[in-house]
């Protein structure tokens, strides 16, 4: 994946076509597969940035800090929300989430496309400062399914399941706020649709 250091490495193919790059948000209620689509994307896609959010919740077992998320105090996360550096944030099971505004302005005014791996209040936010940007909402195929992924992973506690799952409801209910919706039924399907959605805006489709 491509992060902050590598926008001023060199410009994407795109650049000559266009002054400004766009930015690419997906949102999907925790164990819909987002991740995986994501990946899916990038490696689809050469040349499309991935904006790495920051975080002040823990790793996970395997994760690496600058490459899933930067991990920073929350101390120095409220430092930045007083000087409003941060283009979109929130406070997700207690712990805080964001994205640099400095980094998405660069990547913008350099012509490059960015993915953004965000959630739906982080996405209003993302709007409201960016209103072209194309926003994707990834569906689970019903809740149960949802409820089954998380228990089978492992990697929450009962209290947390139910947590995530009246979360995932709220952000269901607000899928309408976004350009596109898409029902992960099928991983390949989903793949295929979702890398159709960001060449169609590539080439000038659709705004």
């Amino acid at each position: 994946m491509t992060s902050d250091a590598d926008i001023t490495a060199g410009k994407n193919d795109k650049t000559a076509e266009s002054k400004t790059g766009r930015l690419f948000i997906i949102s999907a209620p925790s164990g819909a597969g987002k991740t995986t689509l994501c990946h899916a994307l990038m490696k689809h896609f050469d040349g499309m940035l991935y904006s790495i959010s920051y975080t002040t919740r823990e790793p996970r077992k395997g994760e690496k800090n600058g490459v899933d998320y930067h991990f920073i105090s929350k101390e120095y996360f409220e430092k930045q929300i007083a000087e409003d550096k941060w283009a979109e944030w929130a406070k997700v099971h207690g712990n805080y989430y964001g994205t640099l505004a400095v980094f998405l302005d660069k990547a913008i005014a350099s012509g490059n496309d960015i993915l953004l791996d965000i959630d739906v209040e982080g996405t209003k936010q993302i709007i409201g400062r960016y209103p072209d940007s194309i926003s994707i909402f990834i569906m689970p195929p019903s809740l149960d399914i949802l409820r089954f992924r998380m228990e089978s992973r492992g990697a929450d506690s009962r209290e947390g399941i139910e947590r995530r799952m009246i979360n995932a409801e709220r952000e269901i209910f607000q899928r309408s706020i976004y350009k596109h919706v898409i029902i992960n039924d099928n991983l390949l399907k989903a793949v295929a649709e979702l890398t159709g959605i960001v060449e169609m805006y590539r080439k000038g489709g659709r705004q």
